[in-house]
């Protein structure tokens, strides 16, 4: 992985798990799958447009147009709209922990339906990873968390490691932006129908519900989405879903910053083990350097 593999993975991740945050704003003023909707429709306009004037078509290939419908509806309208749905009851923090365990279950799918090899190291990083998430949970249940908010997080991740795992190749072929922008009018659409079903369509205008809705409109919705399509094609699925490891790391920082939300021992200890276990599930899944002895 090169440095600029490193730096590109490593804004993503400071992007991405800010959204969290941000969300957790937006919901507080807005119903969370109406507002999303918006978001990824005027995300789409401003991704479409920027493609255009970088002279991206949107005659793409057909696998990009299947990454592009598969992304759109697993990633925005189900990861981040159960995401967004779930943080009217549950905190930013919890969000941001249950989707770091999506290259967890990237792992876990590969080696168990794909036979991908796995080495001891990755189990071990298996079970250390999930273990710091339960002991997270463990904690935050014995408060009262909404449970049925966390079953949303947790099925969002499923979502998203189901997406991440069927685009293998099929982000190649360039027009980077213009796939950006219409898998956010894909979302967009999905969400415009789930909305008025699921929801009460409210919005309260407020300063920080326009500032977070612009955040993350022009953020992780744009600039981190096309981080992540521009990651993977240069470094594939596998290598890319190990930056979700710093997602509770970002995410539980970003807010005890902003939010004020508790950062307790056991939630320290929990990071750090579910940090240490999907670092050595990545390092399991690296492959073996073979060093060939001079004669």
């Amino acid at each position: 992985m090169d440095l600029r593999a490193i730096a590109m993975g490593l804004a993503f991740a400071f992007i991405w798990s800010s959204a969290f945050t941000s969300a957790r704003i937006i919901v507080a003023d807005a119903s969370p799958l109406f507002s999303l909707a918006v978001r990824f429709l005027i995300s789409g306009i401003l991704g479409v447009a920027i493609a255009a004037a970088m002279g991206q078509s949107w005659r793409l290939t057909r696998s990009q147009w299947y990454a592009t419908i598969l992304f759109g509806i697993c990633q925005n309208a189900l990861y981040l709209g159960l995401n967004f749905y779930a943080m009217q009851t549950v905190e930013a923090s919890v969000a941001a922990i249950i989707a770091s365990t999506m290259p967890l279950l990237v792992a876990l799918a590969g080696w168990l339906l794909f036979g991908e090899r796995l080495r001891p190291l990755g189990v071990l990083g298996l079970l250390a990873g999930f273990a710091g998430v339960a002991l997270i949970m463990s904690s935050r249940i014995s408060d009262g968390i909404d449970l049925f908010g966390v079953a949303l997080c947790g099925l969002g991740a499923l979502a998203l490691t189901f997406a991440t795992l069927a685009v293998r190749g099929a982000t190649s072929g360039g027009n980077f932006m213009m796939v950006v922008g219409l898998q956010m009018f894909v979302g967009s659409a999905v969400l415009f129908v789930a909305a008025p079903l699921f929801e009460t369509i409210y919005v309260r205008p407020t300063w920080p519900l326009a500032l977070a809705f612009t955040y993350t409109t022009l953020f992780p919705g744009l600039l981190a989405t096309l981080i992540w399509f521009l990651l993977l094609n240069r470094i594939g699925p596998i290598r890319a879903a190990t930056f979700h490891f710093l997602n509770p790391v970002f995410g539980v920082a970003i807010a005890a910053i902003l939010l004020g939300e508790r950062l307790g021992a056991m939630d320290v200890v929990g990071v750090a083990v579910t940090t240490l276990g999907i670092l050595a599930v990545q390092l399991s899944r690296q492959p073996v350097q073979r060093s060939s002895a001079s004669t």
